[in-house]
């Protein structure tokens, strides 16, 4: 996702490291290098202009302290990391502010109009809207008012009976007349928002926007979403200038992000036209639309993750209360295989691994490329671990050969991949059981208000550039105490506590 854009800004971070001095020279560089970055990823013109005037004028007009102190640790940063920092805040006002807010009519129902090109994704996006709509505590209803494109009602069908959302059709009515009775029909039907899933066309035409402004005239929708292909580039800022000019558009939804390697459209629609993007689409299950963050994304294409988005992911698949008992109880030591393997099933409810490894911060300075990453590796790690007894997940210091021989046929693999899941659950038993050392409690709250703290603008920086803090900490946020290095005293009484911790459960066992 979004590889040009993310390899351009890498290859300007490299050129600007060990940079003691942020000169006009160096600096014409590095925008000479982000615009050809930003040209090559099809970002708009005029929007790739007046995004690097404005980095130019903030870098050359802003005096730099390298140094600043934050509690009572010493921060710096250098002149390359507070122009990534510059370019960071660029793209953020870019693309936003974030505006995933929709209008709701009191009564007697709410209308949202999606409209778009064909071939944009347009009604499996409104049943993606239906969805998220069902889990905000409404009650849409989907309105089938594409009659042009064949199976397009049956289609919408489907996804409506998938969801258990009705779907209003009239085979025999005009669209804007299939709307108007939607509209009318809906609180009957117990529903207080209409979803309606226009026709597209392969290119703008008239015929198209005459039927649109007919359905406007009669609904007077409170919401009007272009959907838009991401995919297309440049092209879609055009696409949401002709619609706009026409009929005024409330929001964007970007669908088919997560296979944009460019990342024009994201850059460059809302610069152009005013109108915000609401959502992303991010793949073809219906619960992959998400609320566009603006700083999100720009971190990400800056290389640096989006924890506040990772956070997000897992909290719409695990229970708040259950996941702090666990973490609790895994940081004390009693971490088993068949905790290993809940969060292998946690991990795959998230989504596509390459989309969740984007996402961890850092990730491109590790030499890991997301695109690599292979969901079936969590496929084959599972497999091995439903081949186990119940006693063998939970007690996987009886695994001898025979017994891994025989997981291994069970599961279709060698032994040598069975010992291979077995160092990696023993390398993460381990960290935990360093990382539970101390007060766990009050350690897992620190935790805990890491996206609070992210989600209220800190990660923006504190006093300013000086702020940054080294790539490790680009943004300003402060380090959670107790996060750095133990001492190599700590260090030895964990090792002694966990050596005592296995000879207890050895002895326990024995019993």
């Amino acid at each position: 996702m979004l590889e040009i854009l993310t390899r351009g800004f890498r290859d300007v971070q490299g050129f600007l490291q060990g940079k003691r001095v942020l000169t006009e020279e160096n600096l014409t560089e590095a925008l000479r290098m982000i615009r050809v970055s930003l040209l090559e990823a099809d970002v708009e013109f005029q929007v790739a202009g007046s995004f690097l005037d404005r980095v130019k004028e903030k870098a050359l007009g802003e005096i730099v302290r390298v140094s600043v102190r934050h509690k009572d640790q010493r921060l710096s940063a250098t002149p390359g990391e507070h122009f990534t920092k510059l370019c960071h805040d660029e793209l953020v006002n870019l693309m936003g502010p974030a505006d995933s807010s929709l209008s709701f009519a009191t009564s007697p129902i709410s209308s949202i109009m999606m409209v778009g090109l064909q071939g944009s994704g347009k009604t499996t996006t409104a049943a993606k809207l239906a969805r998220y709509l069902v889990k905000q505590g409404k009650r849409p209803m989907l309105v089938a008012a594409d009659v042009y494109r064949p199976a397009a009602v049956d289609q919408l069908r489907k996804l409506g009976s998938d969801l258990g959302v009705p779907v209003f059709e009239n085979g025999g009515a005009k669209p804007p007349e299939i709307c108007a009775g939607a509209v009318r029909e809906g609180p009957a039907m117990g529903c207080d928002v209409a979803i309606l899933d226009t026709a597209g066309r392969v290119t703008v035409d008239e015929p198209l926007m005459e039927e649109l402004r007919r359905i406007q005239e009669l609904v007077t929708p409170d919401n009007v979403l272009l959907v838009c292909d991401a995919m297309i580039g440049q092209e879609s800022v055009n696409v949401a200038k002709a619609f706009n000019e026409r009929i005024k558009l409330s929001g964007f939804i970007l669908t088919k992000l997560d296979g944009d390697a460019r990342g024009g459209a994201a850059i460059s629609i809302k610069e152009a036209t005013g109108v915000p993007v609401k959502f992303v689409g991010m793949g073809e299950d219906l619960n992959r639309l998400e609320e566009f963050r603006p700083d999100g994304l720009a971190s990400r294409i800056l290389g640096f993750g989006d924890v506040v988005g990772l956070v997000k992911d897992f909290e719409e698949i695990v229970d708040e209360k259950k996941a702090e008992e666990d973490a609790l109880r895994m940081l004390q030591g009693d971490f088993s295989l068949a905790d290993f393997l809940e969060q292998i099933k946690n991990i795959k409810k998230m989504g596509p691994l390459p989309d969740l490894v984007e996402k961890v911060p850092f990730i491109s300075g590790t030499g890991v490329d997301p695109n690599q990453v292979d969901d079936r590796e969590l496929v084959r790690v599972e497999s091995i671990i439903n081949s186990m007894t119940i006693q063998e997940r939970q007690h996987p210091e009886i695994l001898n050969g025979s017994r891994r021989e025989r997981i291994a046929r069970g599961s279709g693999r060698e032994e040598s991949d069975v010992l291979e899941v077995l160092g990696k659950y023993k390398d993460m038993r381990d960290l935990m059981s360093a990382m539970g050392g101390g007060k766990l409690r009050g350690r897992w709250k620190r935790m805990k208000g890491l996206k609070k703290m992210l989600s209220s603008g800190m990660a923006g920086g504190t006093d300013g550039p000086d702020a940054a803090g080294g790539l490790g900490n680009p943004f300003g946020m402060p380090e959670l105490r107790g996060s750095g290095r133990a001492s190599k005293k700590a260090q030895a009484k964990r090792r002694q506590k966990s050596k005592q911790a296995k000879k207890a459960r050895k002895k326990a066992r024995k019993r």
